[in-house]
């Protein structure tokens, strides 16, 4: 069901030997080109059509009535309700705390520069629909932007035929629990360029951010630029570094919790124990045979993007973990704490054996939009900051300019800019 990787006796970068889902972004940006190009010139018109194309939803309104999402909340199942409301408080716990502050240096007397923190005037926020529900994702991108201060926001979402050709009511409850009222039905490449280049009631945005399918990340790409993005989020994935100490059905299980996304989706244990690899196979039978969406599950750990990496040791493992940059890391060895101290590249980390993935998604306070396809090296889930730029504000005086006035000119007259000086000299050489 699953592939083995031996990489013991190795030396290097194994980041070709590594499981990964093929995900060609650049050919899926030439196909959804001509789709952005439609929204950019026709506007709602073309994502009316486009919807009825992609989703089979003929719309009347792109945009989804303040009364269905209040009738969304007040249909509502109690338990979901109280589950999401708990997600929501603490993700606002962990999301407050990430708030920067701005901070002035005083470079010399009467020279200071001040780092500004301002949040992005208007975001979309994209909200996938597809084989599952995501009112998670709703919470995950609403509550940052809350809390960094972003003054307009808006959320998208695909629309489904089976709900009158509005968002699952389960997001339009969990956008009325935040209190977003502006949330359109439209889903797909469509939906970036509508926040990209404003279409009908949706006005333009300076950021969209949300996890999605190709098609939504390959308009991500082609439209950066014209709107800011978080990233292009590919298939989800779950990296497990374990040692002879972790509980092989634990292991299994949360194997089996990250196929269950898409068939895509990869699955990967890293471990220098055989005997844990043998006997979490063997529990990954009974789980997969067990759960729900057996079929998707099994076709995700069967495929090229998820196996077991058997490595020497766990200096190995870490290695093979932080060449991998997994979306989600979980640590299951002895004195886990202290190994995952040492990893450097993940989007998020998971330690110990009561930290699951799914722990994660829904309740822990953490973000769960996360970097993909070995994107953690260089980057870092959604976040407060996601929504902030830092600006300098630099404020000096006559004395403190006359001061640096030389060392400006010197470096002007350097890169043979000498009107870069003289608009310095303009204001401090003797007239």
């Amino acid at each position: 069901m699953i592939s083995r990787i031996d990489l013991r006796g190795t030396q290097g970068d194994p980041r070709q030997a590594l499981p990964r889902a093929e995900l060609d972004v650049a050919a899926a940006a030439e196909r959804v080109r001509p789709l952005c190009e439609d929204v950019r010139h026709r506007g709602a018109e073309a994502l009316v059509e486009l919807t009825e194309r992609f989703d089979g939803v003929r719309l009347t309104d792109i945009r989804v009535p303040k009364d269905a999402i209040e009738a969304a909340l007040d249909g509502l199942d109690p338990a979901v309700r109280a589950a999401l409301e708990e997600s929501i408080r603490r993700a606002r716990a962990v999301h407050r705390d990430q708030r920067r502050t701005d901070h002035t240096t005083r470079v010399v007397p009467g020279g200071t520069v001040t780092e500004k923190w301002i949040p992005v005037d208007r975001v979309g926020l994209y909200v996938p629909g597809g084989r599952a529900v995501y009112p998670s994702s709703v919470v995950m991108n609403v509550v940052p932007a809350q809390e960094a201060g972003v003054r307009s926001l808006a959320v998208t979402s695909p629309p489904q035929s089976a709900f009158g050709g509005l968002p699952h009511p389960t997001i339009l409850a969990a956008c009325a629990l935040l209190g977003v009222d502006e949330v359109y039905a439209v889903g797909g490449a469509q939906a970036i360029a509508m926040f990209a280049y404003g279409a009908g009631p949706c006005e333009r945005a300076d950021m969209v951010t949300g996890p999605g399918n190709i098609w939504v990340a390959a308009a991500k790409r082609l439209l950066k630029g014209v709107i800011g993005i978080d990233a292009e989020a590919g298939p989800t994935e779950i990296a497990i570094l374990a040692d002879a100490t972790a509980n092989p059905d634990y292991v299994a299980a949360d194997l089996v919790s990250q196929a269950e996304h898409d068939v895509v989706a990869a699955s990967v244990l890293v471990t220098p124990d055989e005997a844990l690899a043998e006997a979490v196979t063997d529990r990954l039978a009974v789980r997969v045979a067990a759960t729900k969406h057996g079929d998707r599950v099994r076709e995700a750990l069967s495929g090229p993007q998820s196996g077991i990496v058997l490595v020497d040791d766990l200096d190995h493992g870490l290695a093979v973990v932080d060449a991998y940059a997994a979306e989600h890391l979980e640590v299951m060895t002895a004195d886990a704490a202290a190994w995952a101290a040492r990893v450097r590249n993940a989007g998020a980390i998971f330690v110990g054996d009561f930290s699951p993935v799914s722990l994660g998604d829904y309740a822990a306070g953490s973000n769960h939009v996360l970097p993909t396809g070995g994107c953690a090296c260089h980057t870092g889930g959604l976040s407060v900051q996601t929504f902030l730029r830092g600006v300098h504000v630099v404020e000096y005086d006559r004395e403190a300019l006359a001061d640096v006035a030389h060392h400006v000119v010197a470096l002007a007259n350097a890169e043979d800019l000498p009107a870069h000086g003289e608009a310095v000299a303009a204001r401090t050489d003797p007239a």
